[in-house]
């Protein structure tokens, strides 16, 4: 309870997050619960959130210069860029990996995630056979 009421860890005052990596910290701070981060982890994590904040520039630059560009000499070439965006998407998995905040650590193992898309599967269902338009966010259309 009282994690909740505090809200998340803010990063640590000893380490460097630009204001544009915090959505991906916070977005971190709430795949563990606020007491089982430790300051080892949570420097970790803010090298994460800047890791995907930097996939998400890189992502960006590539779609506005494209997936080919000219070399000085007018050649078609990869853009080099891909290779970078690669280099961080590895990190960012590592790094998630081991903060233990990837999909497996926080929603469980695959195998038992096929029960709750199934029931969410039948719910939608339902509520799509359901819906009269007479309940408001009901209607998904």
């Amino acid at each position: 309870m009282t994690d909740a009421i505090d809200g998340p860890h803010e990063p640590p005052e000893h380490v460097s997050l630009a204001g544009e990596a915090m959505p991906f910290w916070y977005s971190l701070m709430e795949a563990r619960a606020k007491h089982k981060w430790n300051n080892a982890d949570l420097e970790t994590a803010a090298n994460l959130a800047r890791c995907k904040y930097d996939i998400e520039r890189m992502q960006a630059q590539i779609y506005a210069e494209g997936d080919v560009i000219e070399n000085q000499r007018g050649t078609p070439i990869v853009n080099p860029k891909h290779q970078l965006l690669e280099t961080l998407s590895r990190r960012s998995v590592a790094l998630s990996r081991m903060l233990h905040v990837h999909a497996e650590a926080t929603l469980g193992k695959a195998k038992d995630q096929v029960k709750g898309n199934k029931a969410a599967s039948r719910a939608a269902q339902v509520v799509e056979e359901t819906d009269d338009g007479l309940i408001p966010g009901m209607n998904r259309h």
